[in-house]
């Protein structure tokens, strides 16, 4: 063998090599990029839940308020929360806004309690059930986009699609965690 043939073969296998890296990076961005659409599309339809619980709450709160007129700052820190969540930009400000949001909501619930007429009354009872199913959709929304996150940041993190996602610019994703005070078991009393 010659020096040209083999220079010539030496050439090829580069080529080849700098086309195989072309490759492996361009297929690791573009799942990267499937990947972060798929978060994208998942936090979508935990906003449409949020925003389907957000419009039931106005009706929930008429209907309490009928019953409850001295539970004036249940009522306030209730359109405080969704004022809150109507100027929030951000994944994250969303998030913050939702939890502020969610104990509103709780302590609207906790007084409740406290009229059995409210209870009996058919409105509330169909608006608590529209609630019920609003919670339940939320919580599997949050559930699907949790776990897009999981695969997104896996990827991003582990070998060898780190590599791709620094060059890339994509970064670990934050998960739609409960609040802290959800965490707890809530103290019963009778």
């Amino acid at each position: 063998m010659n020096n040209k043939n083999t220079f010539k073969i030496i050439l090829i296998a580069l080529l080849i090599a700098i086309a195989g890296g072309f490759i492996w990076y361009q297929s690791t961005k573009n799942n990267l990029i499937t990947l972060n659409e798929s978060i994208e599309s998942s936090w979508s339809q935990v906003e449409n839940q949020m925003q389907r619980r957000y419009d039931l709450i106005p009706n929930l709160v008429n209907t309490v308020k009928g019953y409850a007129t001295h539970e004036k700052g249940v009522f306030e820190s209730i359109a405080a929360a969704r004022s809150k969540l109507i100027g929030a930009k951000t994944v994250d400000e969303k998030i913050s806004a939702n939890r502020g949001f969610e104990s509103a909501l709780s302590r609207l619930l906790v007084i409740t309690e406290n009229y059995p007429n409210l209870k009996a009354d058919t409105q509330f009872n169909r608006l608590m059930d529209e609630l019920a199913g609003a919670e339940n959709r939320l919580s599997v929304e949050r559930r699907r986009y949790n776990e897009n996150i999981l695969v997104f940041n896996r990827t991003v993190q582990m070998f060898p699609g780190n590599i791709v996602a620094n060059f890339a610019g994509f970064h670990k994703k934050s998960y739609f965690e409960a609040e802290e005070q959800s965490k707890t078991t809530p103290k019963v009393s009778f």
